[in-house]
């Protein structure tokens, strides 16, 4: 294995002297490069929309999204996938994570998980991937040959293939049919990837979820209108989530959630006027679009009036 072909584990000019540097200089120093990593991103905004018009069609269709990776790679997709039911109720399975080395790497490094290549692709086929699925592969190096080997099992199953590293001409963009590179350079530490690189793959994974959530239709205007309300916390949001979208009072939001049960169904009714089955129908019959469960109430009652 060649590091020094690999752009993360190169030395960073700029703090060849960090362990000579005051505290304070060696913070600036770490943010100065830490500033670096949205603008590498900006540079493959178009790659990350296509991977997110992939996931989209693919959960149209009842498809999922996988991320895998190892040590802080699969950290980051099991953090970004273990945020979407509460944020955006989803099922536990339609955005999901492995992680080299299973549970206890979680919590522990476990550095040699990463080199089993069979590990990863029974890992991949235990999930039974197929056409509809979104795989993303996170590596910074690109070459965890465990995230390989479950990208390649995923693609023989007909699942679309996605890498997220932050070194060009990779292992795993030959294996992927999209990559995205976010060229952060090297790191403050040489080789400490849980750094920008970490910080860059939190980014695109976060992108990925949320956009693919909004285009899912899981956001009226900018509110998480499918919050599932399971803590005081989100109980609270909820409200707030309905007076905001519906213009009205936080007790009016509070009665419309309690006869719903759930917030779109109670903006619904609020900002039509609707009750009952015509409003759970109209959402039903919008796959649960809230924005066009509104416009097609409101120009019923519209066409209503033109009649009267």
């Amino acid at each position: 294995m060649n590091l020094q072909s690999i752009l993360t584990e190169k030395r960073n000019p700029n703090t060849l002297n960090i362990d000579q540097q005051s505290t304070l200089d060696i913070v600036r120093a770490i943010n100065t490069e830490d500033k670096k990593v949205a603008f590498a991103i900006e540079n493959i905004l178009p790659t990350v929309a296509l991977v997110v018009d992939k996931i989209v069609e693919g959960m149209h269709n009842g498809g999922r999204l996988i991320y895998i990776g190892a040590g802080t790679s699969g950290r980051l997709g099991i953090l970004d996938a273990s945020e979407c039911p509460p944020t955006y109720s989803t099922s536990p399975d339609q955005v999901s994570a492995m992680i080299a080395g299973g549970e206890k790497a979680i919590q522990f490094a476990l550095e040699g998980a990463e080199d089993d290549e069979e590990l990863g692709r029974q890992d991949m086929l235990s999930r039974n991937p197929g056409p509809n699925d979104t795989i993303v592969g996170i590596a910074a190096s690109g070459r965890t040959p465990y995230t390989i080997a479950a990208m390649k099992a995923a693609k023989e199953k007909g699942a679309t293939v996605a890498a997220v590293v932050c070194t060009p001409k990779s292992l795993m963009e030959k294996e992927a049919d999209f990559t995205m590179v976010a060229e952060v350079g090297p790191e403050v530490v040489t080789g400490s990837t849980r750094m920008k690189a970490g910080t860059a793959q939190k980014l695109i994974l976060n992108m990925l979820t949320t956009s693919t959530m909004i285009r899912m239709g899981k956001v009226y205007s900018n509110l998480m209108v499918d919050v599932k309300p399971t803590n005081l916390k989100l109980k609270e949001r909820a409200k707030h989530i309905v007076a905001e979208a519906a213009n009205v009072t936080i007790e009016q939001a509070e009665e419309a959630l309690k006869e719903y049960g759930s917030v779109k169904p109670a903006i619904l009714s609020l900002v039509t006027g609707e009750k009952g089955e015509k409003v759970t129908n109209a959402l039903a019959s919008n796959n649960g679009y809230l924005r066009e469960a509104i416009n097609e109430l409101v120009n019923e009652n519209i066409a209503k009036d033109k009649t009267i």
